[in-house]
């Protein structure tokens, strides 16, 4: 089974404090996804392979380094959309796909309306991001259409978790590493995490 990794840094919990309080504004919450995204992303990306490329500097010629891999990015729409961009800033080399899951309300099981993918999911780097890793319904689902597809090297990255996400993505999909920046209680009754941060994508985008 592949690690959980859940974030212990000065920055992360300043800035998770921020995007927790229901008084923050959404622009200020915006910005401070985005800001933990790219955090995370220096954590989710430290084993990545390298080949050597010889390259000449103003001085002198030399070997220098660079990712052996693709890397290609899937948010699940649509809140995941607000972790892409930081992550993209730090790798703008990478790919972009998307896919789009929503939760039916009374069975809590995911449903799929969008799903377009770069092929180089098929040999690169994927990091699928999820800002919530709930009832790991969607995140599930989304790995499996990715695995489906070609996908064989896939990372998840979310802010926030809990053990009923994390297990059923860990008992679904035992290969894939987690990355998060919290790791909550429990679950309430209308499946958000508690103490959580409520929604997600409605306070990225300023609805309800």
């Amino acid at each position: 089974m592949k690690k959980l990794v859940v974030l212990k840094h000065p920055l992360i919990d300043h800035k998770m404090s921020i995007i927790r309080d229901k008084n923050t504004p959404t622009k200020t919450f915006r910005e401070s996804v985005g800001e933990v995204g790219a955090l995370i992303t220096y954590e989710m990306t430290k084993d990545l392979e390298l080949v050597p490329k010889e390259i000449e500097t103003p001085l002198t010629k030399m070997t220098a380094y660079q990712l052996k891999k693709d890397v290609v990015i899937i948010p699940i729409l649509r809140a995941g959309l607000g972790m892409v961009e930081s992550i993209h800033n730090i790798i703008p080399s990478a790919k972009i796909g998307h896919i789009g899951v929503y939760r039916d309300e009374n069975t809590l099981e995911p449903i799929a309306y969008y799903a377009k993918f770069p092929n180089e999911i098929k040999s690169g780097v994927v990091i699928v991001v999820d800002p919530m890793l709930a009832t790991g319904g969607s995140a599930s689902y989304a790995i499996k259409v990715l695995k489906e597809k070609g996908a064989t090297d896939v990372r998840f990255v979310g802010l926030v978790g809990c053990p009923e996400g994390v297990n059923r993505l860990q008992h679904e999909h035992p290969d894939v590493p987690i990355y998060l920046a919290a790791m909550d209680e429990k679950l309430n009754e209308d499946g958000y995490i508690v103490p959580g941060l409520g929604d997600c994508g409605d306070r990225l985008f300023g609805t309800k």
